[in-house]
């Protein structure tokens, strides 16, 4: 009687996972944009992901995690605080456009508002944009978090006038997506897939 016992505990047990498993969400990309007006771009994308927003926090506003976001991401770091106060951050991506490659650096600094808000300023002196300002607000939904991102950049550089805008709203795009896996299986302390 009590093998029978066991092996029906076991296999309710078994049941009892697989259900929890199907009923975790996963993060979700509900909606991205993207628009130009002439040499500016902006994203602006919701998502939602099964992390707290305390966690997802913790993790936006560690640069030292960023290359573990996406392969466009090759170098990046926190760095000493500025005379302010304010964190600050190193960003080196890599992105083609064709047959024309080049790598972008972005210095900048952190203003926070703990737990809810983070906007992230490049300083144009020191980077490879004219300006780039992004913001993540987190807001508790459920038992996750829905992340709202606005991203507005204008490249220093120079973009090839026919493809250029064309690709870099689509890579803006495609590295949204395929980003909010990694992030939120860092903020739930796992190793994200590559």
């Amino acid at each position: 009687m009590r093998t029978v016992n066991r092996k029906l505990a076991g296999c309710a047990l078994g049941f009892l996972l697989l259900i929890a498993m199907r009923l975790a969400v996963p993060a979700d990309l509900r909606m991205i944009e993207v628009e130009r007006e002439d040499d500016r771009y902006s994203l602006r994308s919701e998502a939602y992901f099964a992390a707290s927003h305390e966690d997802l926090y913790r993790v936006l506003t560690d640069y030292d995690l960023f290359e573990q976001f996406s392969s466009a991401y090759i170098e990046t770091h926190n760095v000493e605080k500025d005379e302010q106060g304010r964190p600050r951050f190193f960003t080196r991506m890599q992105g083609c456009v064709l047959l024309f490659c080049r790598s972008f650096v972005r210095h900048g600094y952190l203003l926070l508002t703990p737990k809810t808000e983070i906007v992230a300023i490049a300083e144009a002196e020191d980077s490879d944009f004219k300006y780039s300002r992004e913001r993540w607000r987190l807001q508790t939904e459920g038992e996750g978090t829905l992340l709202i991102y606005d991203f507005e950049m204008e490249p220093g550089f120079w973009v090839p006038p026919v493809i250029g805008p064309y690709v870099i709203k689509r890579s803006l795009r495609a590295g949204g997506g395929d980003a909010i896996d990694r992030i939120e299986a860092l903020a739930l302390g796992r190793t994200p897939e590559r």
